[in-house]
């Protein structure tokens, strides 16, 4: 390998490992928020307890999950200027916008009104107090906006002129408001709900066996309500996101067919055009030198993906080259404008195959607990009635389907947090050679400045910090799930029902002096 290819893979390496962990905190920064947002609604609106404890308890896991997504991104913004100085130079004008209003919008509004949230239970109004994790929410959904406007433009670039050797925004409506970029921020959100259902789905079905496996007297009804409602938004959220990220998977990809015909044919590993093309669901052998040893495909699909019909022609890998070659000359290293096919094609499969399964298990968990659910006596309070099992029916399940059931709901909580992460290799490494689509190769936009052993030193220390991280972050996660919902009180802002000597927000300090005041 020559200095430049090393510099050049090491730079991606780095960025690709910071990347796919930072993404695995946002999707369930996205959902959670407005899940938990969701459930406060409930709560303020009913003020059921079983909300209350439910908000609480959601509402610390993205918590934690958050704080470990905003160190690990901050670390993407200074790659841009470290490993990426002359991909800076070139996009800095145009990339710089929408990551400006990043910052000064979306993520105003996540630090902000998250602080205002996690202090203000017992010092502001509920209505207030619930708007704060609905701007948080917001401000979750924004800030994902604007850093895939940003990579929609390196997707496609749009509303730019190139002065000087370098592109200058000319239109910032057409960076934020492209087709890509719409089609991206809609499949980007259903899967981040679909995560975040998944997430959900899992720890309340684990929360709820447990339960059942306890003597009736120390079981906690309300907590089984709680997960009860849980489990049953996982349900229903993972059903609806699982069908939207379908539908824009295929809005997408018919976006990318006329965008970036090389990085569809690839992920299909389809060398020559045909009409109709058909889509592989599994092959077996080496797909860089043609899937023809065992294949399972579905004739016609791969045209009905890229044009919307069945009989269409699709052009091939080497058609596409051939044209890229001819439109772009020798831009690329070696004038090939091939990605890497095996990890394109598979990457493409196991984005659909893990994202899809966790549709299934919501749509199969529907229907296991479509029937009235037995009640036990022993949670029967003011003609309330709260289900003590969640996947016990009228009538019971089979032993082994139960087993199962209950295994699987559990399991699917990582199934999209995978989908997630061959989703972005599939889209970053289906791009190659382009750093910016048609603009600037990978190649050139390495920092020249950086040496290869400067990035092997990062890229290790990255590595083993990220390692660190993640144990942190899971045996918290594990520790406050395994947990559940605490027996904590709604607060209130009546001083005639608060505890004896006050509470939080009691007037206790109303005599001590000011430390600081206007």
């Amino acid at each position: 390998m020559d200095l430049a290819l090393a510099h050049e893979t090491v730079a991606r390496w780095q960025f690709g490992v910071t990347t796919v962990y930072h993404f695995l905190f946002v999707p369930l920064t996205i959902s959670l928020a407005a899940l938990t947002a969701g459930l406060q609604t409930a709560w303020v609106r009913t003020n059921r307890e079983k909300y209350f404890r439910a908000t609480k308890f959601w509402g610390k896991l993205f918590l934690i999950n958050i704080a470990m997504g905003v160190v690990t991104g901050i670390v993407q913004e200074f790659q841009f200027g470290m490993n990426w100085s002359d991909y800076s130079r070139f996009v800095g004008d145009i990339f710089g916008a929408p990551l400006a209003m990043e910052a000064l919008i979306a993520f105003f509004f996540e630090s902000t009104f998250i602080g205002l949230w996690i202090f203000g239970w017992d010092r502001l109004p509920r209505r207030i107090h619930l708007a704060c994790i609905w701007m948080v929410a917001i401000g979750t959904v924004l800030s994902a906006y604007f850093i895939l406007a940003a990579n929609s433009w390196m997707q496609h670039p749009v509303g730019y002129k190139v002065v000087n050797g370098r592109a200058q925004l000319t239109d910032i409506g057409k960076v934020l408001f492209q087709n890509t970029t719409l089609v991206v921020v809609f499949h980007t959100l259903t899967a981040a709900f679909l995560t975040g259902a998944a997430f959900m789905v899992g720890i309340a079905a684990y929360q709820l066996r447990r339960s059942s496996r306890q003597p009736a007297e120390e079981r906690d009804r309300v907590k089984v309500a709680s997960m009860r409602t849980s489990l049953r938004l996982g349900l229903v959220v993972a059903l609806l996101a699982g069908l939207g990220a379908a539908v824009s998977g295929d809005a997408l990809g018919k976006v990318m067919f006329e965008q970036q015909p090389m990085k569809m044919a690839a992920a299909e590993a389809l060398w020559d055009g045909q009409s109709p093309a058909p889509f592989s669901i599994f092959a077996v052998g080496d797909v860089s030198k043609g899937h023809n040893s065992v294949e399972v495909t579905v004739p016609g699909l791969l045209s009905f993906l890229a044009k919307g019909n069945f009989s269409d022609e699709v052009p091939g890998i080497n058609d596409t080259n051939a044209a890229e070659k001819a439109k772009y000359g020798d831009l690329a290293r070696n004038a090939d404008y091939r990605p890497n096919i095996p990890t394109t094609f598979w990457a493409f499969r196991w984005m659909i195959g893990f994202g899809m399964t966790s549709f299934v298990i919501g749509a199969a968990g529907l229907w296991l607990t479509r029937r009235r659910f037995w009640l036990a006596p022993e949670f029967r309070r003011d003609g309330d009635e709260v289900p003590l099992l969640m996947l016990t029916r009228t009538k019971p399940l089979s032993p082994f389907l139960d087993k199962w059931a209950w295994r699987l709901a559990v399991w699917t909580m990582g199934f999209p947090l995978i989908a997630n992460s061959w989703g972005w290799i599939f889209t970053e490494m289906g791009r190659q050679p382009w750093a910016v689509y048609g603009l600037m190769t990978t190649a050139s936009a390495v920092s020249p400045s950086v040496s290869v052993g400067e990035q092997v030193t990062s890229l290790t220390v990255f590595t083993v910090l990220y390692g660190i991280l993640a144990v942190v972050e899971v045996k918290l996660l594990v520790k406050y799930a395994k947990a559940g919902p605490t027996d904590e009180q709604p607060p209130t802002r009546d001083p005639r029902l608060r505890p004896p000597g006050g509470g939080a927000d009691a007037d206790a300090d109303a005599d001590k002096p000011l430390a600081f005041a206007y």
